[in-house]
């Protein structure tokens, strides 16, 4: 790994739709290139654990939202949140979980390096998922991982998501039955004996941009290993939740990420 990994170079003020929460533009170092990404720090000084948030989509589909990283930053966490390379200005290009799981490694490098920051977090929302699979894979010390309508096979993702197929033999380079090992390099179901982290697995039974059928797959897999885990499955909702009922669940969450610390 790149000494210079999670090195910050670059940091801008950003305006913060919190008044409780300070927001700046960070450039970052991830294996040689310059990266984006958003911070997010409650105003009040203290020590605060990390909060790796691992976006979805790509590119300008599903960017970071500065008033979600707000939101949970304002429940008393030092929030990162990279753009992923190639975006906002970044070098490189993004590749859905391909290289660019290490711009997920080296900002999680980066909220270590804070003062005070004992814990860690990873929280992945839809494509972020895999991406706090695989961060928790290669960082065994992580405190907690929470996955939120969350990715956990690309190859199913290949199979549901007819609108995506273009993209995904583009940046993939080609299809699951083809090249199976480049889909399943980019699947952490196969490598979950490696994991020390507790995972709670949030999603919407009506999901049909991950279908929930991802949340079953990642949550089989886990017990049949014996890995803590706890599931929060919603009949009622889709990818996206209600504005009342998500305020709940962050609140919800962010108190099962610092129960974990307990354990």
């Amino acid at each position: 790994m790149n000494k210079q990994n999670g090195k910050m170079i670059e940091v801008h003020r950003f305006p913060s739709p919190n008044p409780n929460v300070e927001l700046k533009e960070i450039t970052y170092l991830s294996n040689g290139l310059k990266v984006k990404g958003m911070l997010a720090e409650p105003k009040i000084k203290g020590n605060y654990d990390g909060f790796l948030y691992l976006r979805g989509g790509i590119k300008n589909v599903g960017m970071v939202r500065p008033a979600r990283i707000a939101q949970f930053a304002s429940e008393g966490f030092i929030v990162f949140a990279p753009f992923y390379r190639g975006n906002r200005g970044g070098e490189g290009n993004e590749d859905f979980a391909g290289d660019d799981r290490e711009d997920a490694f080296s900002a999680y490098l980066l909220l270590k390096s804070f003062p005070g920051v004992a814990n860690v977090h990873v929280f992945g929302f839809s494509r972020g998922g895999v991406m706090a699979l695989m961060t928790g894979l290669k960082f065994p010390e992580v405190t907690s991982i929470v996955t939120w309508g969350g990715v956990s096979d690309m190859t199913l993702t290949y199979e549901e998501r007819k609108d995506l197929r273009k993209m995904l033999k583009r940046v993939i380079g080609g299809t699951p039955g083809k090249y199976p090992e480049r889909y399943e390099a980019r699947t952490p179901l196969y490598e979950l004996e490696k994991l020390k982290a507790p995972v709670l697995i949030i999603h919407g039974v009506n999901d049909h941009n991950v279908s929930v059928e991802h949340a079953y797959r990642l949550e089989r897999r886990l017990k049949s290993l014996k890995k803590p885990v706890e599931s929060w499955y919603f009949n009622d909702f889709t990818h996206y939740f209600p504005p009342v009922v998500n305020r709940k669940i962050v609140k919800d969450l962010s108190k099962w990420m610092k129960f974990q610390i307990k354990r």
